[in-house]
């Protein structure tokens, strides 16, 4: 059974920072990448940033330059690094996982942004 879990999501003081991270288990075939999507109320689900099998990343607008997404391969886990926070950062974040056979999604840790 596959197994997503996230962790490290709070509250936090504009400017400050959190270290997300998902960690994927019973995945039995290739993980081609795992990133992390976000909601916020009212909002669609949108994209923040991802990584590929091969180290290639991909970040939207709003995250390029304060965020950074790393992962461990060996750990299949992903982390979400997260600096310089800003309260329109606030939302559920989500942790997805395309693996060879399925897309797979975690069930999301609550980032809160104080102004």
């Amino acid at each position: 059974q596959v197994q997503l879990v996230e962790s490290g999501g709070g509250l936090v003081q504009h400017g400050g920072s959190l270290r997300l991270s998902c960690a994927a288990s019973g995945i039995s075939f290739g993980i081609n990448s795992m990133g992390w999507y976000r909601q916020a109320p009212g909002k669609q689900r949108e994209l923040v940033a991802a990584i590929t099998s091969g180290g290639s990343t991909n970040y939207a607008d709003s995250a390029q330059g304060r965020f950074t997404i790393s992962r461990d391969s060996a750990k299949n886990t992903v982390y979400l690094q997260m600096n310089s926070l800003k309260p329109e950062d606030t939302a559920v974040y989500y942790c997805k996982v395309v693996a060879v056979n399925g897309v797979y999604w975690g069930q999301g840790t609550q980032v809160t942004v104080s102004s």
